[in-house]
C-alpha cells in the first residue's frame, strides 16, 4: 500500500476542481450558450482565485516540473487561441473552433496564476539562499 503525503491536498482539490470548471464552462459557454458567449467574468475569475491557490500549494520539491509543464501549457494554449493552425485544420467546424478556444482560455486563466505565483517563490527562494 502506497504511502500517501498530505502537503498539499488543498492545492491538488484546487487543481482538479479547476480544470473541471475550465472544461465544464468551455462546454457550456459553447453549446448551451450557442457558441455566441464566451466564460462568464466569474467563472474567469474563480479560475484566477484557483490558480493561485494553486500556485501557494505547489511543493518546493515540484517547483520545477510545474514551472515546466505550467509554462508549457500557457505557450500550447496561447498558440491555440491565435488560431491559425487550429483554424485551418477544423476548417468549417465553428463549434469546435469556439469550443476549444474557450477551454484554452479558461486554462490559461487558471494556469497563469499560479505559474506567477510559483515562479516568484522560486525566485524568492534563491534569493533567499544568497542572502542567508
Amino acid at each position: 500500500m502506497a504511502i500517501r503525503a498530505r502537503e498539499n491536498v488543498i492545492g491538488a482539490w484546487a487543481f482538479l476542481f479547476g480544470i473541471i470548471l475550465a472544461i465544464v464552462g468551455g462546454f457550456v459557454a459553447t453549446f448551451i450558450a450557442g457558441g455566441k458567449q464566451t466564460l462568464t467574468q466569474g467563472i474567469l475569475g474563480l479560475l484566477s482565485v484557483l490558480g493561485l491557490v494553486v500556485g501557494y500549494f505547489v511543493a518546493e520539491k515540484d517547483v520545477k516540473t510545474f514551472l515546466f509543464a505550467s509554462v508549457s501549457l500557457v505557450i500550447v494554449s496561447f498558440a491555440g487561441l491565435q488560431g491559425g493552425v487550429l483554424s485551418a485544420a477544423i476548417l468549417g467546424v465553428v463549434n469546435v473552433n469556439k469550443l476549444i478556444t474557450n477551454v484554452l482560455g479558461a486554462l490559461m486563466f487558471l494556469f497563469v496564476p499560479a505559474t506567477i505565483v510559483v515562479a516568484l517563490k522560486m525566485v524568492f527562494s534563491i534569493a533567499k539562499s544568497w542572502w542567508f
